[in-house]
């Protein structure tokens, strides 16, 4: 019974988080003691300085643990932590003193059971090991008195929970009303209708016609929030030409690179390996005369043929056989031959041809390599001749003069784009910069060099008419299209709503049984929400950026009753009970915390913030 409760524990007793913010707002801020050895007092159970310091701690290494940065008790105040550990204490103290005052206490059987079920506490058999219950108290910094004490404290405060969450239940009456709604389902039928469907007579506004509609909607035309860059950027590819690259380093290059420039030929060859030179010979002979294929020697063997492929391989590579197999055609099989592995077939699958590429075939893409190469290391070396000048108050635009540098400028709102706002590097930068900062010259990840300053801010404002006219034109023809398309579904449902079916050869779809989170391809994003309003009967207009539907619900239908569903029902039913167990402990923690009456030390708060960092 210990053990099941103890399980139940762990389950609720940390609801006290949700209790911390709103518990501390009515605590007494008093000096109730000089003594400093305790900073709260809850009813009769004390809030100790030690514990508070530990829980701190524990804290402060959890958070450490998260971040992987140092924190300081100052810094931990700062994100509000000091009051949610004092919050927990309190709260956890509150249900002591609740406990106190019902006179519950744990018996030394029941705490010797405890004991010898930490893990912590065992020896290698499992058992409980007094002298290891010892040695793990002291790396803990605990005495087995207070030790113990804590743990009659949290078996007592388990008792008590148990008491009240245990056989709470919601009403079935809750489960079904959910249960009903995620199954509920509806039979309905509809048109479709896109804006490929509209045929209209092609037009062409005025400008009158246009700058009226922009001004109506002007929301849809407005400027993002935009950054004025000036940008000094100077890369590899910039300086290519100037950089000078001696055929001695090319022809190296070009050696170096022999293995990709000499490529010989090659075969992709299978290969079946025989015992011996008896068995391989009457296997070829099976084949000579179609006996067999060589499939079905090599399923014989036990061997699927990713077993026995080589891939592609030289002549060199086949050995004292591969004169023998670079003679053959391509799908004969040849042998017996040797091989490092014994007598063997082969079959060639497919030739290769030799792909020699000269040097003076290469000599461009080398030099290209080695002169990228280069240039980035010239771009290197000016990176602190240029961080001196613009130290020195030299502008971007002196850089120009100065350095091969190149200068321009562009309004950047945040947005990926071609040239350097592709680069993720700048794009931090202009994310961070600001109308203070002094430029410095900074790397892309290409080797490239750049610095930045921010001219202007922008706000967000209307596009200039001449500017977007182009969209305007576009939203125009898109709205003249969603007027039509708007028209025809309002005469659909008109001439439906008469003869209480959709015309002849209207394209009706219908569906069966579907519930709320169905989804149809190119229909209205929340159709089936407004159907499920709908009564059978009614008829309904609904539009989306999918498209536009006219829609009729047919038949009304309840959740269907199968496995799904009851394995659903349960799981609601579960998660019910929880919710209400939760809330009946949570009433209990702050009734008993109200009953308790904290009052808190704040000397001793200021203390323990201040000594111990």
């Amino acid at each position: 019974m210990a053990t099941g409760i103890k399980k139940l524990s762990n389950t609720f007793v940390w609801i006290l988080m949700g209790l911390l913010i709103v518990g501390l707002a009515g605590f007494g801020a008093v000096n109730f003691s000089s003594s400093m050895s305790a900073i709260a007092l809850v009813g009769e159970e004390e809030v100790s300085v030690d514990e508070y310091l530990r829980e701190l701690q524990r804290e402060q290494r959890a958070m450490q643990a998260q971040s992987g940065q140092t924190l300081t008790f100052a810094q931990m105040a700062a994100f509000g932590m000091d009051q949610a550990v004092l919050g927990r204490l309190i709260s956890i103290a509150s249900i002591d003193n609740e406990v106190k005052s019902l006179g519950i206490s744990v018996g030394d059987d029941n705490l010797r059971q405890e004991l010898a079920e930490i893990p912590a506490f065992q020896d290698a058999s499992g058992k409980f090991d007094r002298q290891t219950y010892s040695f793990a108290l002291q790396n803990a910094n605990l005495n087995e008195s207070d030790f113990e004490a804590d743990l009659r404290r949290e078996s007592a405060r388990t008792l008590v929970q148990g008491a009240i969450v245990v056989g709470a239940k919601m009403p079935d009456t809750m489960t079904k009303t959910m249960t009903d709604y995620i199954g509920a389902r509806r039979s309905f039928s509809y048109v479709a209708l896109s804006p490929d469907q509209i045929a209209l007579i092609q037009v062409v506004p005025e400008d009158a016609v246009l700058k009226a509609f922009y001004e109506a909607n002007q929301g849809d035309f407005t400027l993002p929030e935009t950054k004025q860059i000036t940008y000094a950027h100077l890369s590899p590819e910039m300086i290519l030409d100037t950089v000078e690259v001696d055929e001695e380093a090319l022809r190296a290059l070009y050696a170096e690179r022999s293995a990709q420039y000499q490529v010989a030929e090659r075969r992709l060859v299978e290969r079946l390996v025989f015992a011996d030179e008896a068995s391989a010979s009457e296997a070829k002979a099976q084949l000579d005369v179609a006996g067999t294929t060589f499939e079905a020697l090599v399923d014989a063997r036990g061997l699927a043929l990713q077993d026995i492929d080589l891939g592609d391989v030289t002549q060199s590579f086949l050995g004292d056989a591969g004169e023998s197999i670079f003679a053959a055609e391509v799908g004969a099989v040849v042998g017996p031959l040797p091989s490092d592995l014994g007598p063997a077939l082969f079959r060639i699958n497919g030739r290769l041809e030799a792909r020699l590429t000269t040097f003076e075939q290469a000599m461009p893409e080398l030099r290209d390599e080695l002169a990228s190469d280069r240039a980035r290391r010239l771009i290197e070396q000016q990176a602190e001749e240029i961080n001196d000048l613009l130290a020195g108050g030299a502008t971007l635009e002196d850089l120009a003069n100065e350095s091969d540098m190149e200068v321009a400028s562009l309004g950047w709102n945040g947005e990926t784009g071609e040239g350097i706002t592709a680069y993720e590097g700048f794009r931090t930068a202009a994310s961070v910069v600001t109308l203070e900062d002094f430029p410095t010259a900074e790397f892309l990840g290409d080797g490239s060099l750049f610095a930045i300053r921010l001219d202007e801010i922008l706000p967000e404002r209307p596009e200039a008419f001449e500017d977007a006219k182009q969209k305007v034109l576009a939203a125009w023809e898109a709205d003249r299209v969603a007027t039509a398309l708007e028209a025809e579904a309002e005469a659909l449902l008109a001439a439906t709503s008469e003869t209480g079916d959709f015309p002849e050869g209207t394209q009706v779809q219908q569906e069966t049984g579907l519930t709320r989170t169905s989804y149809l391809d190119n229909t209205p994003a929340d159709m089936m929400n407004q159907i499920f309003t709908m009564e059978p009967g009614d008829l309904k207009v609904i539009k989306g950026e999918a498209g536009t539907v006219v829609v009729r619900l047919d038949e009304v239908l309840a959740a269907e009753e199968n496995e799904e569903m009851q394995l659903l029902a349960e799981a609601l039913s579960t998660q019910l009970d929880q919710a209400v167990s939760e809330a009946l402990f949570s009433a209990f923690i702050s009734d008993a915390q109200l009953r308790a009456a904290p009052r808190v030390d704040q000397q001793a708060l200021n203390a323990v913030m201040t000594n111990y960092q």
